[in-house]
């Protein structure tokens, strides 16, 4: 349970702060005050989204007794909802070279985790 736990509170970490940062690129203006202003009213999302991910890593670790395998598969997340919001916000089709960094990544995960 603490697996599942810890994978749902770094998901929604790491979507919320890339939803952040993909809406900012899309439809804040970039003049400098304006991002400010986005920025400051995104404060409490961010102190969320980091106290989810903080957790998630917390609580992966308890799970799993590696700092080392967490972090990769936060980090793998992390690449995964960047492809996903970038086909949703920027309307970009992954393309095959993405695929296979996609495998290339999974492959890696398969091989940290043997002992």
């Amino acid at each position: 349970m603490v697996y599942i736990i810890s994978f749902a509170l770094m998901f929604i970490g790491l979507t919320c702060i890339n939803i952040i940062f993909s809406y900012q690129s899309k439809h804040i203006d970039p003049q400098f005050w304006s991002t400010l202003k986005f920025q400051l009213l995104m404060l409490p999302l961010f102190l969320i989204a980091n106290l989810c991910i903080g957790y998630g890593v917390k609580f992966g670790v308890k799970a799993v007794q590696q700092l080392g395998y967490i972090l990769i598969i936060a980090k793998c997340m992390e690449v995964l909802i960047s492809v996903w919001m970038g086909y949703w916000f920027m309307k970009e089709m992954p393309t095959w070279k993405i695929w296979i960094g996609l495998a290339v990544i999974a492959i890696g995960i398969m091989l940290v985790k043997q002992k």
